[in-house]
């Protein structure tokens, strides 16, 4: 079942509501409600030591995110539907998979998703490692199976070494879940540090003022009730169409969310909230990937989760302030892989 809103985010309404001027934001005030509402993001440098992660890991996992030969068709990479240059998104409706195949929902970006509570729309995988094994299974997406990718993989000696070097301790390093440990090891460094709603929370004037206003009205509009902590969302799972379901185009009748996951009739059309950082860059928005204009989104985020018709000036300046979220982006090398052999097995359409 989808959760309640969290005491502090409730009590923080109320303080939003009185503590802040309506037109004129105290900018001090502001600062430390927001404070206690969101967190800024930590550098790949702090995450990396407080996971354990080997640099061995971490170039293991790059390799394989860029690596073709884990699908059947030797096309599709993790990189695919997340690239690293765009948003770590695909920037499409849904992501097109194994055979030009479309699958079901937009994809999520990669960037940051090691702070959200679970992964995919429905969280149903608790984890980055379990998420990795979900597309290079899926026959929508790159249609293999372990026993392929294990096969692709100790068939070319240079993964074997780097496998042997990144998890030293395993009688048998190339294995299906050691893939996805190292893919989980190298999306855990993408994330975008610095935006300058972060440097606001750390004490400087980042925002300019249609920006303050449009954090103001992020608060005390109910828009943090789902989206909080580190990640600006990610972290909760909500009914899309609390207050008024939106048309089947946005919200197709046969994606019932999370209840294909819990098969719990209150878990209908019950989404994972969608983490706002850097959204501005991964157009267009919604599961469904149907709505292309960040202004469209928030004026229907108003509509159906919040029972409110946003003004032009409101809309504009939620819209703004969002801009704000947009942080530093991975600076990420493309390999170059090692060469298959004449054992690798070989591509396949089917």
């Amino acid at each position: 079942m989808y959760k309640r809103l969290p005491a502090a985010i409730l009590s923080a309404f109320a303080l939003g509501s009185t503590a802040i001027a309506a037109e004129q934001p105290n900018v001090e005030e502001l600062r430390a409600l927001s404070n206690n509402l969101f967190k800024p993001i930590p550098t790949a440098d702090v995450i990396i030591k407080e996971k354990g992660l080997t640099p061995e890991q971490i170039e293991l996992g790059q390799w394989l995110f860029f690596e073709p030969r884990l699908s059947k068709s030797h096309i599709i990479t993790c990189n695919t539907c997340h690239s690293v240059g765009t948003g770590g998104a695909d920037n499409i409706p849904t992501s097109v998979g194994h055979g030009w195949q479309h699958g079901p929902r937009n994809s999520p970006t990669v960037f940051n998703a090691v702070f959200n509570a679970a992964q995919f729309w429905d969280g149903r995988a608790a984890d980055l490692a379990e998420q990795a094994k979900g597309p290079v299974q899926a026959s929508v997406e790159m249609n293999a199976t372990p026993d392929h990718v294990e096969d692709t993989l100790r068939s070319i000696p240079a993964y074997v070494e780097k496998f042997a070097a990144a998890f030293p301790k395993d009688k048998d390093p190339v294995s299906f879940d050691n893939m996805a440990k190292a893919i989980e090891a190298f999306e855990t460094t993408l994330v975008t540090p610095n935006s300058r709603m972060d440097q606001f929370l750390l004490g400087k004037d980042s925002l300019n003022g249609q920006e303050l206003a449009g954090l103001k009205l992020f608060i005390d509009k109910g828009c943090v009730a789902c989206h909080s902590g580190v990640n600006f969302g990610g972290q909760n799972y909500f009914p899309f169409g609390l207050i008024k379901r939106p048309g089947a185009d946005i919200l197709p009748e046969g994606d019932r969310g999370r209840f294909d996951v819990t098969k719990t009739a209150s878990d209908e059309y019950v989404f994972r909230a969608g983490p706002l950082r850097n959204i501005a860059l991964t157009a267009p928005y919604f599961h469904s990937g149907e709505v292309w204009s960040l202004e469209e989104a928030v004026a229907l985020m108003g509509t159906s989760q919040l029972g409110t018709e946003l003004n032009d000036d409101e809309v504009k300046a939620i819209t703004a302030f969002l801009h704000t979220l947009t942080g530093e982006q991975p600076t990420v090398e493309y390999p170059i892989l090692p060469s298959s052999t004449a054992s690798t097995p070989k591509p396949s359409r089917m």
